[in-house]
């Protein structure tokens, strides 16, 4: 199972764009943005780690958190609140 001590910083750094948007607006957030054709796009080397590790995959111009990485989302995000 991959843990956030396996992931780069790139991939982590997806994982803390979602746990911002997550905390700052209460609702669960299941992909990210990976290219908006607005010039903002998630980095590809980070999602392609992030697809490697089975934790979602590409689709639509979104980055969809698989079960796992839905997971470790939530993980992520409860280590920021200190409670694990």
């Amino acid at each position: 199972m991959t843990t956030p001590n396996d992931l780069s910083d790139k991939a982590l750094a997806v994982f803390a764009f979602a746990a911002y948007h997550q905390l700052e607006s209460g609702d669960a957030i299941t992909s990210v943005v990976s290219e908006d054709g607005a010039g903002h796009r998630a980095d590809p080397e980070a999602l392609a780690e992030l697809t490697e590790k089975e934790l979602g995959a590409e689709s639509g111009g979104r980055f969809v958190f698989n079960p796992a990485g839905q997971l470790m989302l939530s993980q992520i995000i409860d280590r920021i609140r200190g409670t694990i």
